[in-house]
């Protein structure tokens, strides 16, 4: 199993907004480092789901649940989307602030590809994440 990051602008599409629907494709994507980590996804991978600009924190845990094809929203066959589901809300968000200050995170794509809003977690990333964020 890999481990991910996808992020969203909480005004645009919410971490509440995500449980409600249950399900979403992650269209949009326009950067081919972004569009590759989409495209390297498996079915049962699991993914941080960041709010960006607003919040700036990791706030719950999404799955893959259908892989890579192509984006509806455009004609253009570069660009796919994915399919996640929610799985759980971290009880603590953990901020940015925080993955920052630690010297260990300083490899993580969230820090050092800031811009990316689809990156990879390493397996040792994801487990002290979900210790900070109360799991």
């Amino acid at each position: 199993m890999n481990y991910w990051l996808i992020k969203s602008e909480p005004f645009k599409y919410s971490w509440d907004q995500f449980v409600k629907d249950g399900k979403t494709f992650w269209d949009g994507v326009r950067n081919y480092a972004a569009r590759n980590n989409l495209k390297a996804m498996k079915k049962g991978d699991q993914v941080f789901f960041y709010h960006s600009n607003e919040g700036l924190e990791i706030v719950g845990i999404a799955e893959v649940v259908k892989e890579a094809y192509q984006d509806p929203t455009t004609d253009d066959t570069n660009w796919v989307v994915v399919d996640f589901k929610p799985v759980k809300a971290l009880p603590k968000p953990v901020t940015l602030v925080q993955l920052k200050a630690d010297p260990f995170f300083a490899d993580m794509d969230l820090i050092r590809l800031s811009r990316l809003s689809v990156g990879a977690v390493k397996a040792t990333e994801w487990k002290k994440v979900l210790k900070l964020g109360g799991l």
